[in-house]
């Protein structure tokens, strides 16, 4: 039997190394990290202290690392895989890496009589825990044939795509869907919660219709339980997201999807998040709207309970009016009239905030103002909150008070937040 040495042992490398071991394969591994090595040692294999060392003893060689510079340094540095090479030997890489790397190293192997095959994989860790990955495979086709019984060894399914570099487009292609759909999937959650639909059944309405997907299968259950726990990191998703858009560039292919769904994930990996799974990055859309998307608690529970008491400022709102709490926040408005061109005069009168809407404010005043004025509204000094800027655009009279209804205009996000964490902080005093 096939003697394999397997190098990187990461999330998708140890479990397809382990699958080798319990097919009866003699394998030996090597890491840079050395603790990786410890429980595929356990199952039966032996250990090299150097690539080298492990393309020696080898009739074929696996690797599994996450970027280019990784792998060429495994192949080039000293005691890398160049310096154990023999004519007998065949090296299947199954990174996601760049094509023009892949042909690299075909071309330079193929100088020492060596076989390349670049064999990327889908699925993610699940997948290669089970044994079920399918590999794409470019290179020599009866050098893939030969070794076909490594790839139904780790997997369910390997299909030859053509010369060196094919299995690589392909896998940069893939990929490519693969981050769109699971922004799409985001996306799609994040506007279902911030409307009020329960994400729990917005899921299940997306794996039964025409928006279903294997990221929706994959990720859905991930992103409500709040799992973030790593099967594909961000960092990688974006890395492979990087290269397809070289791929769209060396083509002269736009691809405007994939620089949209990039820069997501370029946002992700900034907020701190890029060793997380890839589902982690739902967190920037919750950023965006100040709601956490994850599953319901089961009513009645004691985590159900602590939810309704932790209401946002617009629900607190609702319970404000069942309630019938007074806001009474009192404001200071600057009211500015056109004289003519290039001068105006204005005037400082006092107003009432009795609620908040999702556009803007409710204020009321004895004063009488005119839709469509511009106000700038002053908040009390505890509030800490600069001048906001509003556009009247409802008028209620009720004897000698008028209630303007106020939109807000060009409130910065970071301005909004504490406007609402300051009228809550009234709402829960007030109760």
């Amino acid at each position: 039997m096939k003697r394999i040495a397997f190098i990187g042992l990461g999330t998708m490398g140890k479990p397809m190394a382990a699958n080798l071991i319990h097919k009866g394969y003699t394998v030996t591994v090597y890491n840079r990290t050395l603790e990786k090595t410890e429980e595929l040692v356990r199952l039966g294999a032996d250990t090299a202290l150097t690539p080298a060392e492990a393309a020696h003893g080898a009739d074929v060689l696996i690797t599994m690392l996450s970027n280019d510079e990784v792998l060429l340094n495994t192949f080039y540095s000293e005691y890398g895989v160049l310096s154990g090479l023999h004519p007998a030997l065949s090296i299947i890489d199954c990174s996601t890496v760049a094509p023009q790397t892949s042909r690299r190293l075909a071309d330079e192997l193929a100088a020492h009589y060596v076989d390349f095959l670049d064999a990327p994989v889908t699925g993610s860790k699940p997948a290669a825990e089970a044994g079920t990955l399918t590999f794409m495979v470019g290179g020599n086709e009866e050098v893939f044939e030969e070794h076909r019984d490594l790839f139904a060894a780790m997997g369910s399914k390997a299909l030859y795509l053509g010369p060196s570099g094919s299995g690589s487009y392909a896998k940069l292609a893939h990929n490519t869907m693969v981050g769109i759909n699971a922004i799409g999937l985001m996306e799609g959650l994040a506007i279902a919660v911030k409307a009020g639909v329960k994400p729990d059944q917005f899921l299940e309405i997306v794996r039964s219709g025409g928006a279903n997907s294997k990221q929706a299968e994959l990720k859905g259950d991930k992103i409500l339980d709040r799992d973030f726990s790593n099967q594909f990191s961000l960092k990688l998703m974006l890395k492979d997201l990087l290269l397809a858009a070289q791929v769209g560039r060396s083509f002269q292919l736009p691809t405007p999807t994939l620089h949209a769904v990039s820069s997501v994930f370029q946002m992700g990996l900034s907020k701190g998040l890029g060793d997380l799974d890839l589902s982690s990055v739902i967190q920037v859309y919750e950023d965006w709207m100040h709601e956490t998307v994850e599953r319901p608690a089961p009513a009645g529970t004691a985590a159900a309970t602590a939810a309704e008491k932790q209401a946002t400022p617009l629900s607190s709102r609702e319970r404000r009016r069942d309630t019938r709490v007074q806001l009474n926040i009192k404001l200071l408005l600057s009211v500015y009239q056109w004289e003519q061109e290039g001068s105006f005069s204005g005037q400082n009168i006092a107003g009432t905030l009795y609620d908040l809407s999702e556009s803007g404010l409710q204020i009321s005043s004895d004063f009488p103002l005119a839709q469509d004025m511009f106000i700038v509204i002053h908040f009390p000094q505890e509030a800490e909150l600069p001048p906001i800027t509003a556009r009247v655009i409802r008028i209620e009279a009720k004897a000698d008070q008028f209630r303007y209804g106020c939109m807000l205009s060009g409130l910065p996000p970071y301005v909004r937040i504490k406007l609402e964490q300051y009228i809550q902080e009234h709402i829960e005093y007030a109760l």
